[in-house]
């Protein structure tokens, strides 16, 4: 069967240009694709015919070979024999290395391939950084303004990040066209891998800066004034858009995240919004009842009665008096715990009057009296 002539097979004119070529080898590609015509025997091969018709001109050697000889410049049809006068030996087209254009074309954005207007990459992006803040309850109950130092890379002064010396610019990687990634052909696939000669970036500096050694960025402490909302707690993280490294030859900078930590405190322990205050009171005050006065985060007093007869481990509420919210709401409370203390180093008077109420005593211990009758019982039960 004769072969169809190659401008035929893509839809175009004889003298097309290169643009028009891909366009209609794009076009014939999404139509004639295999997976979107599984009812269609003949679309595997129509699909091979279009790829190799687009192996042939999108090259402008075989074109013009093709122009003047027509398939009789390619014997075997892309085999590997010559045209007359001399010609190509061993190129052998495939759907690796055809379509892999057009895969580039249709899918490039979302592999990250991204192209300028030059046909470079897009300049890589700086890292995000981190910085670990300590602060103080007191200051995670006010909110702060804080000034940080933070080491990082910043864009060079001396070539304003283009990492080329006395205001020069980059230049297309010879070695991948401005690509950033180079093409290898094994069997069936193509592989592609990042540039060896430009690392990916498309470009390189022929002169490159002095100060930055060509990377268009330098080492440098930054002083930053951060926010520290009320109410955080440890574990907040908090994002400072654009304040991380600078980018590689004027790329954008990556971000700043700041992961605050509260220190402990001597006097409150901390549980979200509310706060807990272990205060020690006498064994008089606990028994007759009374009032102290006891510490708040803002710096103020508050009083709290004690009941009479309260025991150790009893709470007691101040509504209102623990952290703010951070994401909004109204502030905790502030829980008082009594611990009873026992008195110690007692005179020869205290232990005699101490002894006299124990003799006074025994109906006014009725946790004691359940307990002890408890243990009687179970040692009875143990006995039957």
């Amino acid at each position: 069967m004769a072969k169809r002539d190659y401008y035929d097979v893509l839809g175009v004119a004889k003298g097309a240009s290169a643009d028009e070529i891909k366009k209609g080898y794009r076009s014939k590609a999404k139509e004639l694709h295999p997976d979107r015509n599984a009812d269609n025997p003949d679309a595997e091969a129509q699909f091979k015919e279009a790829n190799e018709a687009y192996e042939v001109l999108k090259d402008a050697d075989k074109k013009a070979a093709y122009d003047r000889f027509g398939h009789a410049a390619f014997e075997g049809g892309m085999g590997g024999g010559g045209r007359p006068g001399g010609g190509f030996g061993g190129q052998q087209g495939d759907f690796g290395s055809a379509f892999s254009d057009v895969f580039d074309d249709l899918f490039g954005d979302f592999m990250g391939g991204q192209r300028g207007g030059g046909g470079g990459r897009r300049a890589a992006r700086g890292s995000d950084l981190r910085y670990n803040l300590r602060i103080s309850l007191e200051d995670a109950f006010a909110g702060m303004q804080k000034t940080i130092n933070v080491p990082t890379s910043v864009s060079c002064d001396s070539c304003s990040g283009t990492g080329a010396e006395g205001g020069s610019e980059p230049t297309t990687c010879p070695t991948c066209s401005g690509m950033g990634k180079v093409r290898a052909q094994q069997g069936f696939f193509t592989v592609e891998r990042t540039c060896p000669t430009c690392s990916g970036l498309g470009q390189i500096i022929k002169n490159p800066c002095k100060t930055c050694n060509g990377a268009g960025r330098t080492e440098k402490d930054r002083a930053l004034s951060v926010n520290i909302p009320a109410g955080v707690e440890t574990g907040t993280r908090i994002r400072l858009a654009g304040e991380g490294e600078a980018g590689m030859r004027g790329g954008p900078s990556g971000d700043l995240y700041i992961f605050i930590e509260v220190s402990d405190h001597k006097l409150f322990e901390r549980d979200g919004t509310n706060l807990f205050c272990r205060v020690p009171v006498s064994m008089g005050t606990a028994a007759l009842g009374g009032s102290i006065e006891v510490p708040t985060i803002d710096g103020g007093r508050g009083r709290v009665q004690i009941p009479a007869g309260s025991q150790s481990g009893r709470q007691m509420r101040l509504r209102s008096k623990g952290m703010p919210a951070l994401r909004g709401g109204g502030p905790g409370d502030m829980f008082i715990e009594l611990a009873v203390e026992t008195p110690v180093n007692l005179t020869s008077r205290q232990k005699e009057l101490l002894r006299e109420f124990e003799d006074l005593s025994e109906e006014n211990n009725p946790e004691s009296s359940s307990f002890f009758s408890s243990v009687k019982s179970f040692w009875d039960s143990m006995k039957g």
